[in-house]
């Protein structure tokens, strides 16, 4: 199957200059070209950008992806230091779950004590309100 850039955009979730981009940095590979000598996209690009998209997301740096995409050029000779990257962005991910669960058990916590203020302003006179007793 083939993808005009338009089509490969709308696919990956992003946009034409960032695939431009992507393509400039070496990030991925020029795509093939159609007759009219338009880039047309694969399926494997199109699994590639969104392997890409992920790492974005797990916060590696595009240096470190452009690092990456140069050692998956040279096939499986690099496997053992891609599964090296990989493992340390792991780590960093795990240690980010970690901080933002904190964060969540924090929230948790606030939201069930305002929870159980409302309660208690309801058992109350309605003379007393919940800033009076939050403040």
């Amino acid at each position: 199957m083939s993808y005009s850039i338009a089509e490969a955009a709308r696919r990956s979730g992003l946009s034409i200059d960032t695939l431009r981009y992507y393509e400039r940095i070496k990030l991925v590979d020029p795509p093939a070209r159609d007759t009219a000598g338009r880039r047309a996209y694969s399926d494997n690009d199109l699994a590639w950008l969104g392997f890409l998209t992920k790492l974005r997301l797990t916060g590696m740096s595009i240096k470190r992806m452009r690092e990456y995409a140069s050692l998956r050029s040279r096939g499986t000779a690099s496997a053992g230091r891609r599964k090296a990257i990989l493992v340390e962005q792991r780590q960093a991910v795990a240690e980010r779950i970690a901080e933002l669960q904190a964060c969540l058990d924090i929230l948790d916590y606030k939201i069930d004590n305002y929870e159980q203020l409302e309660r208690r302003v309801l058992e109350i006179s309605g003379t007393t309100t919940i800033q009076e007793i939050s403040a």
